[in-house]
């Protein structure tokens, strides 16, 4: 008899050890509601959905920084996203008290409503409700017209080119260098780079605009230019000594791990080019052209390229009249260091 008790006894010990998951979901619940910050962001996500940038900026924090509150109150049921067009929005998750953990989720959200937000804070949340209006008034005005009309609004070719082709000559690369276009788009900037290295290769996953770049590349007699339909981040064998990427890090979900794969295609002792607009805040554009990124600060981008083993270079920046700022970025791979997969 003393067995078998001991045995039921040893036995709910085990069932008790085995099934944790109740707590452990009411402790992420705590464990996201104990941070003043993150108190903070459920409070501004009473009344708007917002993206991590526009939070970023709404209580000037790093964009990394406020990816890892997000992600812990993602983890805790808290916020939950939204996807429109290709832009993700968070907002609060509305409270589910026949669940566990919902009568405290409840609880949770009516206290933080009874608390205002500082005035500085509530500042940087109407400046960037007023941008959105703004641009959402710019977005529709410009609904009508094409694609490339969009672009060249933003940042076409013709407006960085000759800062990109200094950086290029200014490098002094030797007749046997190779290039390497990544999203080349139409192939508009292809005739530059055929007329300065000895072969080019272009890849791009979309197969309507590598056929305007074969196209255009026809059209020309470039003989030296070889097109590539493929996934830029899983071409490992197409390599250069000069890579190139012209407005496209910031439709890649995660430039910084794009970034360090793209690296990987550069020779010893080339470079990377990469030109891109700076940090901005105009949110049309993630629609009017699938933008995931509303441009790039200068330090991220030399943080991700360092970690990806490049040394910074020269630089760029190129300022426009509608708001937006180009920046033209070199970054160096040292010879004799081994490309990072």
């Amino acid at each position: 008899m003393g067995n078998l008790l001991l045995d039921s006894m040893a036995m709910n010990h085990i069932a008790t050890a085995l099934a944790p998951a109740p707590f452990d979901e009411l402790s992420a619940l705590a464990k996201a509601s104990g941070d003043p910050l993150r108190l903070s962001v459920l409070r501004a996500l009473a009344d708007s959905s917002f993206g991590v940038l526009e939070l970023a900026s709404i209580f000037d924090i790093k964009q990394s920084g406020m990816s890892h509150h997000l992600k812990v109150l993602a983890q805790a049921g808290l916020v939950t996203t939204r996807r429109e067009g290709n832009a993700i929005f968070y907002r609060r998750t509305l409270p589910a008290p026949s669940q566990l953990g919902g009568h405290l989720h409840k609880a949770l959200l009516e206290e933080v409503d009874r608390i205002g937000l500082p005035a500085a804070t509530l500042g940087r949340l109407a400046s960037v409700e007023s941008q959105r209006a703004h641009t959402r008034q710019n977005f529709y005005s410009r609904m009508e017209e094409k694609f490339r009309a969009q672009q060249d609004l933003i940042a076409g070719l013709a407006q960085y080119r000759e800062s990109l082709l200094a950086l290029i000559d200014k490098r002094a690369f030797s007749p046997a260098a190779t290039a390497l276009e990544v999203g080349p788009g139409d192939g508009e900037f292809l005739p530059d780079l055929a007329e300065r290295f000895r072969s080019v290769s272009a890849v791009d996953n979309d197969a309507s605009m590598l056929e305007l770049a074969r196209a255009l590349c026809e059209s020309q007699r470039l003989s030296n230019v070889k097109l590539h339909l493929a996934d830029a981040l899983g071409s490992e064998a197409i390599t250069g000594d000069c890579v190139v990427l012209n407005m496209v890090l910031h439709h890649f979900s995660d430039p910084a791990t794009a970034l360090c794969r793209l690296a990987a295609r550069v020779n010893p002792g080339g470079c990377l080019l990469i030109t891109d607009l700076c940090s901005h805040n105009q949110d049309w554009a993630r629609e009017a052209c699938g933008d995931l990124w509303l441009g790039f600060e200068q330090h991220d981008l030399a943080q991700w390229a360092t970690a990806a083993g490049l040394v910074p270079g020269d630089g760029l920046y190129v300022g426009l009249r509608n708001g937006f700022q180009i920046q033209a970025r070199l970054f160096e791979r040292p010879s004799g260091t081994p490309h990072h997969r």
